[in-house]
Protein backbone atom coordinates (compact mmCIF):
# COMPACT_ATOMS: atom_id res chain seq x y z
CA UNK A 1 0.00 0.00 0.00
CA UNK A 2 1.40 3.83 -1.20
CA UNK A 3 2.50 5.87 1.96
CA UNK A 4 0.31 8.69 0.77
CA UNK A 5 -2.80 6.25 1.08
CA UNK A 6 -2.04 4.58 4.49
CA UNK A 7 -2.12 8.50 6.40
CA UNK A 8 -4.96 8.95 4.72
CA UNK A 9 -6.65 5.83 5.43
CA UNK A 10 -5.29 6.47 9.16
CA UNK A 11 -7.04 9.90 8.67
CA UNK A 12 -10.39 8.78 7.60
CA UNK A 13 -10.47 6.82 10.50
CA UNK A 14 -9.72 9.46 12.90
CA UNK A 15 -12.66 11.39 11.46
CA UNK A 16 -14.95 8.38 11.42
CA UNK A 17 -14.22 7.52 15.41
CA UNK A 18 -15.23 10.91 16.18
CA UNK A 19 -18.09 11.63 13.89
CA UNK A 20 -20.69 10.22 15.68
CA UNK A 21 -19.69 11.67 18.84
CA UNK A 22 -19.03 14.92 17.32
CA UNK A 23 -23.23 14.65 15.82
CA UNK A 24 -24.37 14.55 19.30
CA UNK A 25 -21.71 16.52 21.32
CA UNK A 26 -22.65 20.28 22.42
CA UNK A 27 -20.43 22.35 19.60
CA UNK A 28 -18.07 24.32 21.52
CA UNK A 29 -17.33 27.68 19.99
CA UNK A 30 -14.02 28.10 18.04
CA UNK A 31 -12.47 30.32 20.51
CA UNK A 32 -12.74 27.47 23.44
CA UNK A 33 -11.34 25.13 20.77
CA UNK A 34 -7.84 26.63 21.27
CA UNK A 35 -6.65 24.40 23.60
CA UNK A 36 -2.99 23.06 22.91
CA UNK A 37 -4.61 19.84 24.24
CA UNK A 38 -7.01 19.41 21.51
CA UNK A 39 -3.98 19.17 19.25
CA UNK A 40 -2.11 17.14 20.96
CA UNK A 41 -4.59 14.31 21.63
CA UNK A 42 -4.89 14.15 18.01
CA UNK A 43 -1.87 14.23 16.91
CA UNK A 44 -0.86 11.21 18.89
CA UNK A 45 -4.29 9.27 17.71
CA UNK A 46 -3.02 9.84 14.39
CA UNK A 47 0.30 8.58 15.08
CA UNK A 48 -1.15 5.71 16.63
CA UNK A 49 -3.14 5.15 14.10
CA UNK A 50 -0.59 5.58 11.42
CA UNK A 51 1.53 3.09 13.51
CA UNK A 52 -1.42 0.27 13.25
CA UNK A 53 -2.20 0.57 9.85
CA UNK A 54 1.91 0.15 8.66
CA UNK A 55 2.17 -2.72 11.01
CA UNK A 56 -0.82 -3.96 9.56
CA UNK A 57 -0.62 -3.37 5.91
CA UNK A 58 2.98 -1.88 5.68
CA UNK A 59 5.81 -4.28 4.04
CA UNK A 60 8.09 -3.65 6.62
CA UNK A 61 5.82 -4.75 9.31
CA UNK A 62 8.53 -5.50 12.29
CA UNK A 63 9.19 -1.63 12.11
CA UNK A 64 6.72 -0.37 13.89
CA UNK A 65 6.15 -3.05 16.14
CA UNK A 66 7.05 -0.19 18.73
CA UNK A 67 8.03 -1.26 22.15
CA UNK A 68 8.86 0.64 25.43
CA UNK A 69 12.46 -0.53 25.15
CA UNK A 70 12.50 0.66 21.54
CA UNK A 71 11.17 4.47 22.39
CA UNK A 72 13.79 4.49 24.76
CA UNK A 73 16.59 3.30 22.29
CA UNK A 74 15.19 6.04 20.60
CA UNK A 75 15.40 8.92 22.98
CA UNK A 76 19.09 7.68 23.69
CA UNK A 77 20.58 7.52 20.52
CA UNK A 78 21.64 9.43 17.89
CA UNK A 79 19.91 10.89 14.90
CA UNK A 80 20.79 9.99 11.76
CA UNK A 81 19.77 10.10 7.77
CA UNK A 82 17.81 7.18 6.96
CA UNK A 83 17.36 5.50 3.57
CA UNK A 84 13.64 4.55 3.56
CA UNK A 85 11.69 4.31 0.14
CA UNK A 86 11.85 7.79 -1.85
CA UNK A 87 8.13 8.37 -2.20
CA UNK A 88 7.89 7.43 1.96
CA UNK A 89 10.00 10.07 2.91
CA UNK A 90 9.49 12.97 0.26
CA UNK A 91 5.73 12.54 -0.16
CA UNK A 92 4.24 10.38 2.68
CA UNK A 93 5.86 12.34 5.19
CA UNK A 94 5.15 16.03 4.40
CA UNK A 95 1.47 14.82 4.13
CA UNK A 96 1.45 12.97 7.24
CA UNK A 97 3.09 16.86 8.39
CA UNK A 98 0.81 18.57 6.60
CA UNK A 99 -2.14 16.55 9.18
CA UNK A 100 -0.10 17.56 12.44
CA UNK A 101 -0.23 21.10 11.03
CA UNK A 102 -3.60 21.02 10.13
CA UNK A 103 -5.05 19.91 13.60
CA UNK A 104 -3.27 22.80 15.38
CA UNK A 105 -4.14 25.28 12.23
CA UNK A 106 -8.03 23.96 12.42
CA UNK A 107 -7.81 24.24 16.06
CA UNK A 108 -7.42 28.26 16.09
CA UNK A 109 -4.05 28.64 16.34
CA UNK A 110 -1.51 30.80 14.35
CA UNK A 111 1.32 29.70 11.56
CA UNK A 112 3.99 29.64 13.59
CA UNK A 113 1.89 27.67 16.59
CA UNK A 114 1.10 24.91 14.15
CA UNK A 115 4.44 24.94 12.64
CA UNK A 116 5.75 23.50 16.44
CA UNK A 117 2.83 21.38 16.33
CA UNK A 118 4.32 19.96 13.48
CA UNK A 119 7.58 19.40 14.37
CA UNK A 120 6.21 18.33 17.56
CA UNK A 121 4.64 15.75 15.76
CA UNK A 122 7.38 14.11 13.34
CA UNK A 123 9.40 13.95 16.56
CA UNK A 124 7.47 12.50 18.50
CA UNK A 125 6.54 9.96 15.56
CA UNK A 126 10.58 9.28 15.18
CA UNK A 127 10.83 8.49 18.50
CA UNK A 128 8.02 6.35 19.33
CA UNK A 129 6.39 5.82 15.64
CA UNK A 130 8.34 3.55 14.61
CA UNK A 131 11.56 1.11 15.91
CA UNK A 132 14.13 2.31 13.46
CA UNK A 133 16.74 5.12 14.58
CA UNK A 134 14.99 8.83 14.75
CA UNK A 135 16.33 10.51 11.42
CA UNK A 136 17.01 14.36 10.83
CA UNK A 137 15.98 14.20 7.08
CA UNK A 138 12.52 13.47 8.32
CA UNK A 139 12.23 16.33 10.73
CA UNK A 140 12.65 18.38 7.83
CA UNK A 141 10.49 17.17 5.58
CA UNK A 142 7.75 16.34 8.06
CA UNK A 143 7.82 19.05 10.32
CA UNK A 144 8.89 21.71 8.13
CA UNK A 145 7.69 20.37 4.30
CA UNK A 146 4.56 19.71 6.02
CA UNK A 147 4.08 22.97 7.41
CA UNK A 148 4.01 24.52 4.36
CA UNK A 149 1.90 22.11 2.40
CA UNK A 150 -0.39 22.03 5.19
CA UNK A 151 -1.27 25.38 5.18
CA UNK A 152 -1.88 25.64 1.33
CA UNK A 153 -4.18 22.61 2.08
CA UNK A 154 -5.45 24.22 4.84
CA UNK A 155 -6.60 27.74 3.02
CA UNK A 156 -7.70 25.74 0.01
CA UNK A 157 -9.81 24.32 1.98
CA UNK A 158 -11.30 27.34 3.38
CA UNK A 159 -11.28 28.78 0.10
CA UNK A 160 -13.65 26.54 -0.77
CA UNK A 161 -16.26 26.76 2.10
CA UNK A 162 -16.12 30.61 1.83
CA UNK A 163 -16.55 30.61 -2.38
CA UNK A 164 -17.99 27.51 -3.04
CA UNK A 165 -17.75 27.61 -6.75
CA UNK A 166 -21.55 26.93 -7.50
CA UNK A 167 -21.68 23.81 -4.70
CA UNK A 168 -24.33 23.02 -2.51
CA UNK A 169 -23.21 23.19 1.36
CA UNK A 170 -22.79 19.32 0.98
CA UNK A 171 -20.47 19.42 -1.52
CA UNK A 172 -18.26 22.25 -0.22
CA UNK A 173 -17.49 20.29 3.17
CA UNK A 174 -17.43 17.41 1.22
CA UNK A 175 -14.38 18.46 -1.06
CA UNK A 176 -12.76 20.66 1.68
CA UNK A 177 -12.30 17.52 3.58
CA UNK A 178 -10.81 15.86 0.74
CA UNK A 179 -7.91 18.57 0.59
CA UNK A 180 -7.46 18.78 4.14
CA UNK A 181 -8.91 15.40 6.37
CA UNK A 182 -7.79 17.64 9.54
CA UNK A 183 -9.66 20.68 8.81
CA UNK A 184 -12.50 18.35 8.17
CA UNK A 185 -12.10 16.69 11.26
CA UNK A 186 -11.90 19.64 13.30
CA UNK A 187 -15.03 21.26 11.70
CA UNK A 188 -16.66 18.67 13.19
CA UNK A 189 -15.97 19.58 16.90
CA UNK A 190 -16.60 23.32 15.68
CA UNK A 191 -20.53 22.44 14.59
CA UNK A 192 -19.33 23.40 11.00
CA UNK A 193 -20.70 27.20 12.11
CA UNK A 194 -19.40 29.98 9.95
CA UNK A 195 -17.45 31.46 12.34
CA UNK A 196 -15.54 28.32 11.76
CA UNK A 197 -14.31 29.63 8.54
CA UNK A 198 -10.36 30.52 8.22
CA UNK A 199 -11.43 34.18 5.69
CA UNK A 200 -9.67 34.52 2.84
CA UNK A 201 -10.31 38.69 3.56
CA UNK A 202 -11.02 38.55 -0.44
CA UNK A 203 -7.96 37.30 -1.39
CA UNK A 204 -7.47 37.65 -5.42
CA UNK A 205 -7.02 33.93 -6.30
CA UNK A 206 -6.86 32.20 -9.71
CA UNK A 207 -7.48 28.54 -10.05
CA UNK A 208 -7.49 26.09 -13.10
CA UNK A 209 -8.03 22.30 -13.72
CA UNK A 210 -6.23 20.33 -16.80
CA UNK A 211 -7.13 17.04 -17.89
CA UNK A 212 -5.28 15.38 -20.28
CA UNK A 213 -2.57 13.38 -22.26
CA UNK A 214 1.11 14.12 -22.36
CA UNK A 215 3.35 11.72 -24.51
CA UNK A 216 7.04 11.38 -24.95
CA UNK A 217 8.97 13.63 -26.99
CA UNK A 218 12.68 13.36 -25.48
CA UNK A 219 14.07 10.31 -23.30
CA UNK A 220 17.45 9.79 -22.06
CA UNK A 221 17.25 6.67 -19.02
CA UNK A 222 20.78 6.72 -18.15
CA UNK A 223 20.23 4.14 -14.99
CA UNK A 224 17.56 4.05 -14.59
CA UNK A 225 15.36 0.59 -15.02
CA UNK A 226 11.86 1.89 -15.42
CA UNK A 227 9.29 0.47 -18.12
CA UNK A 228 8.86 3.51 -19.33
CA UNK A 229 5.46 4.84 -20.02
CA UNK A 230 5.25 6.65 -23.63
CA UNK A 231 1.94 7.98 -23.22
CA UNK A 232 0.27 8.81 -20.19
CA UNK A 233 -3.05 10.50 -18.90
CA UNK A 234 -2.86 13.74 -16.66
CA UNK A 235 -4.95 15.82 -14.74
CA UNK A 236 -3.29 18.68 -13.19
CA UNK A 237 -4.79 21.48 -10.45
CA UNK A 238 -3.23 24.70 -9.26
CA UNK A 239 -3.84 27.79 -7.59
CA UNK A 240 -2.45 31.31 -7.34
CA UNK A 241 -3.70 32.61 -3.88
CA UNK A 242 -3.72 36.68 -2.71
CA UNK A 243 -2.12 37.65 -6.05
CA UNK A 244 -0.42 41.10 -5.72
CA UNK A 245 -2.85 44.72 -6.95
CA UNK A 246 -6.12 44.25 -5.01
CA UNK A 247 -5.79 47.62 -3.21
CA UNK A 248 -6.84 47.25 0.95
CA UNK A 249 -5.20 43.56 0.73
CA UNK A 250 -2.10 43.08 3.30
CA UNK A 251 0.91 40.65 3.57
CA UNK A 252 0.65 40.35 7.21
CA UNK A 253 -0.06 36.57 7.85
CA UNK A 254 2.19 33.99 6.42
CA UNK A 255 0.87 32.41 3.23
CA UNK A 256 -1.28 35.75 2.34
CA UNK A 257 -0.32 34.84 -0.96
CA UNK A 258 1.04 31.02 -2.14
CA UNK A 259 0.96 28.88 -5.24
CA UNK A 260 -0.05 25.60 -5.24
CA UNK A 261 0.27 22.90 -7.88
CA UNK A 262 -0.17 19.33 -8.09
CA UNK A 263 -0.28 16.37 -11.27
CA UNK A 264 -1.85 13.25 -11.05
CA UNK A 265 -0.45 10.69 -13.87
CA UNK A 266 -1.59 7.43 -14.78
CA UNK A 267 1.70 6.67 -15.90
CA UNK A 268 3.17 7.11 -11.92
CA UNK A 269 0.86 7.88 -9.63
CA UNK A 270 1.85 11.71 -8.98
CA UNK A 271 3.95 13.50 -11.22
CA UNK A 272 4.59 16.56 -8.82
CA UNK A 273 3.11 18.67 -5.62
CA UNK A 274 4.65 21.76 -5.62
CA UNK A 275 3.71 24.92 -3.66
CA UNK A 276 5.31 28.29 -2.18
CA UNK A 277 4.21 30.55 -0.05
CA UNK A 278 5.35 34.04 1.48
CA UNK A 279 6.07 33.97 4.91
CA UNK A 280 6.92 37.46 5.81
CA UNK A 281 7.25 40.42 3.52
CA UNK A 282 5.62 43.78 2.36
CA UNK A 283 3.52 44.87 -1.38
CA UNK A 284 4.73 47.45 -3.21
CA UNK A 285 3.49 49.80 -6.10
CA UNK A 286 6.15 50.91 -9.26
CA UNK A 287 4.57 53.32 -11.03
CA UNK A 288 1.00 53.29 -12.04
CA UNK A 289 1.26 49.87 -14.03
CA UNK A 290 2.99 47.57 -11.90
CA UNK A 291 2.28 45.76 -8.58
CA UNK A 292 4.00 43.52 -6.36
CA UNK A 293 5.25 41.68 -3.01
CA UNK A 294 8.79 40.91 -1.74
CA UNK A 295 9.77 38.59 0.55
CA UNK A 296 10.73 35.82 2.25
CA UNK A 297 9.36 32.59 0.86
CA UNK A 298 9.17 28.86 2.37
CA UNK A 299 8.74 25.90 -0.68
CA UNK A 300 7.95 22.39 -0.79
CA UNK A 301 8.68 20.33 -3.74
CA UNK A 302 8.18 16.84 -5.11
CA UNK A 303 9.02 15.80 -8.79
CA UNK A 304 8.80 12.60 -10.49
CA UNK A 305 9.05 12.86 -13.90
CA UNK A 306 8.95 8.59 -13.92
CA UNK A 307 13.25 8.37 -14.66
CA UNK A 308 14.31 10.69 -11.46
CA UNK A 309 12.67 12.07 -8.32
CA UNK A 310 13.58 15.12 -7.00
CA UNK A 311 12.31 16.44 -3.58
CA UNK A 312 13.20 19.95 -1.53
CA UNK A 313 11.97 22.20 0.91
CA UNK A 314 13.55 25.66 1.15
CA UNK A 315 13.70 28.93 2.29
CA UNK A 316 14.28 31.71 -0.49
CA UNK A 317 14.24 35.32 -1.06
CA UNK A 318 12.07 36.87 -3.98
CA UNK A 319 9.21 38.73 -5.56
CA UNK A 320 5.79 38.21 -7.15
CA UNK A 321 4.74 40.82 -9.41
CA UNK A 322 1.75 41.89 -11.59
CA UNK A 323 2.47 44.69 -14.53
CA UNK A 324 -0.59 45.51 -16.58
CA UNK A 325 -0.58 47.01 -20.55
CA UNK A 326 -3.18 48.14 -22.41
CA UNK A 327 -3.59 44.57 -24.37
CA UNK A 328 -1.48 42.44 -21.93
CA UNK A 329 -0.30 41.80 -18.56
CA UNK A 330 2.76 40.26 -17.29
CA UNK A 331 2.57 38.14 -13.79
CA UNK A 332 5.78 36.78 -12.51
CA UNK A 333 8.06 35.19 -9.28
CA UNK A 334 11.53 35.33 -9.26
CA UNK A 335 12.75 33.66 -6.06
CA UNK A 336 16.69 32.49 -5.22
CA UNK A 337 17.09 30.22 -1.78
CA UNK A 338 18.82 27.09 -0.46
CA UNK A 339 16.53 24.14 0.67
CA UNK A 340 18.04 20.44 1.83
CA UNK A 341 16.95 18.32 -0.26
CA UNK A 342 16.81 14.49 -1.77
CA UNK A 343 17.06 13.43 -5.18
CA UNK A 344 17.61 9.78 -6.84
CA UNK A 345 16.70 7.29 -9.77
CA UNK A 346 13.97 5.64 -10.04
CA UNK A 347 14.51 1.57 -10.18
CA UNK A 348 18.67 2.10 -10.71
CA UNK A 349 20.07 -0.97 -13.03
CA UNK A 350 23.13 -0.28 -11.36
CA UNK A 351 24.31 -2.36 -8.27
CA UNK A 352 26.13 0.85 -6.84
CA UNK A 353 23.30 2.80 -6.63
CA UNK A 354 20.68 -0.21 -5.98
CA UNK A 355 19.41 2.66 -2.73
CA UNK A 356 20.23 5.31 -4.90
CA UNK A 357 19.11 8.49 -3.68
CA UNK A 358 21.09 11.86 -2.22
CA UNK A 359 20.77 14.33 0.26
CA UNK A 360 22.31 17.65 0.55
CA UNK A 361 21.63 21.25 0.97
CA UNK A 362 20.54 22.40 -2.44
CA UNK A 363 20.96 26.14 -3.43
CA UNK A 364 17.94 26.87 -6.17
CA UNK A 365 15.73 29.04 -7.95
CA UNK A 366 12.69 29.53 -9.56
CA UNK A 367 11.86 32.03 -12.67
CA UNK A 368 7.82 31.91 -13.70
CA UNK A 369 5.84 34.20 -16.13
CA UNK A 370 2.69 34.15 -17.60
CA UNK A 371 1.50 36.36 -20.48
CA UNK A 372 -1.53 37.36 -20.93
CA UNK A 373 -3.02 38.38 -24.01
CA UNK A 374 -6.98 40.59 -23.73
CA UNK A 375 -7.67 38.18 -21.42
CA UNK A 376 -8.46 35.58 -24.51
CA UNK A 377 -5.27 33.58 -23.79
CA UNK A 378 -1.78 32.88 -21.62
CA UNK A 379 1.69 31.88 -22.51
CA UNK A 380 2.93 30.44 -19.02
CA UNK A 381 6.69 29.41 -18.51
CA UNK A 382 8.24 28.27 -15.29
CA UNK A 383 12.05 27.16 -14.57
CA UNK A 384 13.51 25.49 -11.69
CA UNK A 385 16.88 24.87 -10.91
CA UNK A 386 17.85 22.37 -8.32
CA UNK A 387 22.14 21.98 -7.38
CA UNK A 388 21.63 19.07 -4.45
CA UNK A 389 25.35 19.64 -2.89
CA UNK A 390 27.37 17.05 -0.69
CA UNK A 391 26.91 19.31 1.87
CA UNK A 392 25.10 17.90 4.97
CA UNK A 393 24.71 14.73 2.93
CA UNK A 394 23.90 11.29 3.64
CA UNK A 395 26.80 8.68 3.61
CA UNK A 396 27.03 8.71 -0.65
CA UNK A 397 28.99 11.64 -1.57
CA UNK A 398 28.49 13.35 -4.51
CA UNK A 399 26.49 16.23 -6.50
CA UNK A 400 23.68 16.59 -8.91
CA UNK A 401 21.95 19.20 -10.93
CA UNK A 402 18.29 19.17 -11.99
CA UNK A 403 16.61 21.81 -14.43
CA UNK A 404 12.89 21.81 -14.98
CA UNK A 405 11.14 23.77 -17.82
CA UNK A 406 7.21 24.41 -17.75
CA UNK A 407 5.86 26.07 -21.07
CA UNK A 408 2.18 26.11 -21.87
CA UNK A 409 -0.08 28.57 -24.18
CA UNK A 410 -4.10 28.46 -22.81
CA UNK A 411 -6.34 29.81 -25.44
CA UNK A 412 -9.94 30.30 -23.86
CA UNK A 413 -12.65 29.06 -26.20
CA UNK A 414 -15.91 29.72 -24.61
CA UNK A 415 -16.60 31.57 -20.61
CA UNK A 416 -14.55 29.14 -18.32
CA UNK A 417 -13.98 26.57 -20.84
CA UNK A 418 -10.28 26.27 -22.51
CA UNK A 419 -7.71 24.12 -24.41
CA UNK A 420 -3.81 24.09 -23.17
CA UNK A 421 -0.79 22.80 -25.15
CA UNK A 422 2.13 22.28 -23.11
CA UNK A 423 5.66 21.14 -23.30
CA UNK A 424 7.42 20.02 -20.45
CA UNK A 425 11.23 19.31 -20.37
CA UNK A 426 13.89 18.04 -17.45
CA UNK A 427 16.99 17.20 -17.20
CA UNK A 428 19.29 15.85 -14.32
CA UNK A 429 23.21 15.65 -14.26
CA UNK A 430 24.65 13.69 -11.72
CA UNK A 431 28.39 12.91 -10.67
CA UNK A 432 29.23 10.84 -8.33
CA UNK A 433 33.21 9.48 -7.52
CA UNK A 434 32.16 5.85 -8.01
CA UNK A 435 30.20 5.87 -11.19
CA UNK A 436 31.08 9.30 -12.27
CA UNK A 437 29.01 11.27 -14.49
CA UNK A 438 25.37 10.52 -15.09
CA UNK A 439 22.61 12.12 -17.27
CA UNK A 440 19.08 11.45 -17.33
CA UNK A 441 16.56 13.57 -19.53
CA UNK A 442 12.78 13.26 -20.30
CA UNK A 443 10.53 15.63 -22.25
CA UNK A 444 6.64 15.50 -22.72
CA UNK A 445 4.38 17.52 -25.02
CA UNK A 446 0.51 17.34 -24.48
CA UNK A 447 -2.95 18.47 -25.24
CA UNK A 448 -5.24 19.75 -22.82
CA UNK A 449 -8.46 20.67 -21.48
CA UNK A 450 -8.53 23.00 -18.93
CA UNK A 451 -11.36 24.45 -16.76
CA UNK A 452 -10.79 27.94 -15.37
CA UNK A 453 -11.44 29.43 -12.10
CA UNK A 454 -12.20 32.67 -13.61
CA UNK A 455 -12.64 34.21 -17.35
CA UNK A 456 -9.69 36.94 -16.52
CA UNK A 457 -6.52 34.64 -16.22
CA UNK A 458 -6.14 36.44 -13.10
CA UNK A 459 -5.66 39.37 -13.85
CA UNK A 460 -6.51 42.01 -11.22
CA UNK A 461 -8.01 45.47 -11.33
CA UNK A 462 -6.30 47.60 -9.23
CA UNK A 463 -8.40 50.68 -10.63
Amino acid sequence: MAPLFREAIAGLSLLLACSAFAQVAEAPAPEKLRDWRVPAMEIIGFDFLVNRVNHCCGTDRQDYAVSVGSIRRNLRGSWDVDADPFNVNQLGHPYQGSMYYGFARSSGFDFWESAGFALGGSALWEIAGERTPPSRNDMISTGIGGTFLGESLFRMAHLLLEKGGGMSPFWRETAAAVVSPSTAFNRHLQGRGPDSIFSSRGAEYYSRLQVGFMGTAENTQGNSGVNLKRGELQADFALDYGMPGKEGYVYSRPFDHFAFQATASSANGVENVMTRGLLAGRDYKAGSNYRGVWGLYGSYDYISPQIFRISSTALSLGTTGHWRGEDVVVQGTALAGLGYAAVGTVNSISAALDRDYHYGFAPQALVSARVIFRDRSSLDLTVRDYFVSDVAANARKGHDNIARADIAYTWRIKDQHAVTVKYLWNRRDARYPDIGDRSQRRGTFGIFYTLLGQERFGTVDWK
